[in-house]
């Protein structure tokens, strides 16, 4: 439990399906990046592109200007920095900047990249998604092909960054969540129950990413009044079943007290 990790996402984008435009601005996303972080947030992930399937298309030079209005200050506050970006050249500047984590919603899929990958000290956040290229699209794919196709993709992609010279300590993986994993909500609680078969097979940190995601609402018929405290029991069960060590998260306050809350459940034997 202590080494667990809480990733506090910061969207300063125009069209994220939850917050889209709420943070654009840069004092509104650096008051709320310090709200994260005082709610209990190890590292701020920030993403500059939204990945949902109705978002739009942002150039890599716009990503840039967006994180260059952020970084800079977080950085100052002594703040532990991701950047959530799959485009390369995003991904090339935010290493320049010394930032800790890279999330890259493709784990990695540009060859050319791994160079610099592998001089970098950054963590790397590995993640599947049945998309090959590009944002989330709504796709089925039903809940008993997902674990292979998973495992699949994790297979070639680890060889091949190991096989770049990229250090096996620094990697971390996430198996995708949401329309990630396709439009059916049972795939994603699929792969949330199976969590500890991807921990014994690879041996590496898992990332969980569940806040706010469409399968869950669909659990609460849409009710919003019940998403944030769904999205807080799942990510509980996510680590203490599922042995989760990181958790990327809209809400850190509400998933800290549930942790404090199940950790007081298992001291008694409930």
């Amino acid at each position: 439990m202590a080494a667990m990790k809480i990733l506090g996402i910061l969207n300063i984008t125009a069209d994220s399906f939850s917050d889209g435009g709420k943070y654009l601005a840069p004092q509104a996303a650096l008051a709320h990046a310090q709200t994260l972080a005082d709610d209990g947030a190890d590292i701020i992930d920030i993403g500059a592109a939204s990945s949902n399937p109705d978002a739009g298309a942002v150039a890599p030079e716009v990503e840039i200007v967006r994180l260059a209005s952020v970084i800079p200050a977080l950085k100052a506050k002594g703040l532990s920095l991701s950047v959530d970006s799959f485009a390369p050249d995003v991904q090339r500047w935010a290493l320049e900047q010394g930032v800790d984590y890279l999330n890259d919603i493709h784990g990695f899929s540009e060859p050319a990249l791994y160079p610099v990958l592998a001089a970098s000290p950054a963590k790397l956040i590995v993640m599947h998604a049945i998309q090959a290229r590009g944002i989330a699209t709504r796709e089925d794919v039903p809940p008993e092909a997902i674990m292979d196709r998973i495992n699949v993709f994790f297979d070639a992609r680890l060889a091949a960054l190991e096989s770049a010279g990229i250090a096996r300590v620094r990697l971390i993986l996430d198996p995708g969540m949401g329309f990630f994993l396709g439009t059916n909500p049972q795939t994603s609680l699929t792969v949330l129950e199976r969590l500890p078969e991807l921990k014994s097979r690879y041996g590496l940190p898992l990332l969980v990413s569940v806040s706010r995601k469409s399968f869950l609402r669909t659990l609460v018929d849409n009710d919003e009044t019940w998403l944030e405290s769904m999205g807080a029991a799942t990510e509980g069960m996510a680590v203490h079943r599922g042995g989760a060590d990181y958790i990327r998260t809209h809400a850190p306050a509400a998933l800290r007290d549930g942790l404090k809350g199940l950790e007081g459940l298992e001291k008694t034997g409930r």
